[in-house]
């Protein structure tokens, strides 16, 4: 009979042999496509829509006016269409606030991957109200599309990371996860690209921009239905483990996945709460409440850190530097290119570095940037060549928030919680994310007015402050299992931290194999 201490070596030897070989599990078609293709009907979007009403603004406002006029018989007052462009832009914040209010509910009816096939129904609506508004004539029809594509951004950044950090296995779940921001990135590069002059930025093009997005979500449309459903949502939620065996069969490229099944199983007797937990319940629950302060931290920084901001200035600093007005989009293409690179290496070194150093160096770097631009924007108008520094620091604050804010935070989301609590902490995330883009909107041009060019030492105090809490309270979840990452805040979380031999008790009790060998039991936490 073993001793218990030579069990426990045991295990942990098992363990660590059974995490080599799943490290050297190359990325299966299935989870690729998975990957790629729920982030392009999803994460693209989002991206596209942040940069698509740039190019065309003077051609939709002349539309208002001239459907105003046809209405009315007297052009719009200058007040009624700053307010009429206001509600435009800003009524997309507001849709993805309602979006990620709802998410909840439509997780634990249609799970993960229904989720993301209903919302693409949100953008096919909006596209129709979007490019049909100048054929009938009805601003209003934009509006409705600007919120209903809102809606659709809102769903899709909470069910998207929930997915992908649910579906892939533990030694690049990182890596996947930053499909969710590369996409992003090249939304905004797309959008950019598309409303040039040369493509769709002409007035009587620019309706064909809102078209183009159904092209995404048809594709979505066409590969999702042929994919599994997250496996951790299967076994679970639903209890489907001939389901969830399937799915993790082709995720994963192999047939033998107990081990995988094992440690989903020992999630599930490991958690008070096996079935989806509401949102007061998590905000009520004292063994995850750093978990959820780290996340609205991180998701609040993610929005207050400035990007948004950085868009106010680009413009007016190549003014200021010399170039033409009509070379300036082509130059401003730059930003989408760097924010997409950044993104594309940040998910290639994710898993070397980790995802605490990156956030952190991501928002350190931001805080540098902004003290240099905002010396540099002082000074522009005494010096010819300064304006050349300060739009070579606007790129260097995009690249380092795309290194790692731009997309660790949704991961985070994803990693710091267990199966239960996992639904209701996108939801709260996703409330922070699309309150703080409103706040930004709404506030910034009040506090540039009042600052100038010092307005963006606002920001050097957020990525400064959110660096800190994030060294103080942040434990490195790389190629961790989900269980690990909690235990890891249980001293914070002052509960108690389970034993080795209580971990083993919740090996041992799950459904041994046909051979009964503990060597095969206890490698549950190979690979999730």
């Amino acid at each position: 009979m073993h001793k218990p201490q030579e069990d426990q070596q045991a295990a942990d030897q098992a363990m660590k042999d059974s995490g080599k070989t799943s490290e050297q599990q190359p990325v299966t078609a299935c989870l690729f496509s998975a990957a790629f293709f729920g982030a392009l009907g999803s994460s693209f979007i989002y991206g596209y829509n942040l940069s698509v009403v740039n190019a065309p603004t003077l051609y939709i406002k002349a539309f208002y006016n001239k459907t105003w006029i046809e209405r009315y018989g007297e052009p719009l007052g200058a007040e009624t269409a700053t307010l009429l462009w206001s509600i435009t832009v800003s009524i997309f914040s507001i849709g993805g606030l309602l979006g990620a209010l709802s998410v909840t509910m439509i997780l634990k009816i249609l799970g993960r991957k229904g989720t993301l096939l209903l919302n693409n129904i949100f953008a096919l609506t909006a596209v129709l109200l979007l490019s049909l508004g100048e054929s009938a004539k009805s601003f209003e029809m934009l509006i409705i599309g600007r919120f209903i594509i809102g809606v659709d951004s809102g769903i899709a950044l909470c069910a998207l990371p929930m997915y992908l950090g649910e579906i892939t296995p533990r030694h690049i779940r990182g890596s996947i996860g930053q499909f969710n921001s590369i996409l992003i990135c090249f939304g905004v590069f797309t959008g950019q690209v598309l409303g040039l002059p040369e493509l769709l930025g002409q007035e009587t093009r620019w309706s064909y921009l809102f078209t183009f997005m159904a092209l995404p979500a048809v594709l979505q449309l066409c590969v999702m239905p042929f994919l599994p459903e997250s496996p951790r949502y299967l076994l679970i939620e639903r209890r489907d483990e001939a389901g969830a065996e399937r799915a993790f069969q082709r995720f994963l490229g192999k047939k033998d996945v107990s081990q995988e099944l094992e440690e989903v199983h020992a999630e599930a007797r490991a958690q008070d709460n096996l079935h989806t937990a509401s949102v007061m319940q998590l905000l009520g629950s004292q063994a995850v409440r750093w978990q959820l302060i780290t996340i609205i931290v991180s998701m609040a920084c993610y929005q207050l850190c400035g990007l948004n901001a950085i868009w106010y200035y680009t413009s007016g600093i190549l003014q200021v530097a010399g170039f033409a007005e009509s070379i300036i989009p082509y130059i401003t293409l730059s930003t989408g290119a760097i924010e997409t690179v950044a993104a594309i290496i940040s998910g290639l070194v994710i898993e070397r570095i980790g995802r605490k150093p990156l956030l952190i160096f991501g928002f350190v770097a931001m805080a540098v940037f902004f003290s240099l631009l905002t010396v540099f924007l002082h000074f522009q108008d005494s010096l010819s060549w300064m304006p050349y520094l300060s739009y070579i620091c606007i790129l260097a604050v995009i690249a380092s928030f795309c290194s790692g804010p731009g997309g660790i935070p949704f991961v985070l989301t994803g990693e710091l919680f267990e199966q239960s609590y996992r639904p209701a902490a996108f939801m709260i995330a996703g409330i922070v994310n699309w309150l703080c883009n409103f706040a930004v909107g709404l506030l910034f041009p009040f506090i540039q007015e009042a600052l100038q060019a010092f307005a963006f030492l606002v920001f050097v105090v957020v990525c400064v402050l959110g660096s800190i809490y994030l060294y103080v309270v942040l434990p490195e979840t790389k190629n961790k299992t989900f269980m690990d990452i909690s235990q890891s805040f249980a001293k914070i979380n002052k509960i108690p931290v389970p034993s080795p031999g209580h971990e083993m008790e919740l090996v041992l009790s799950c459904k041994p194999d046909m051979n009964g060998k503990v060597q095969d039991i206890i490698k549950m936490e190979s690979s999730f």
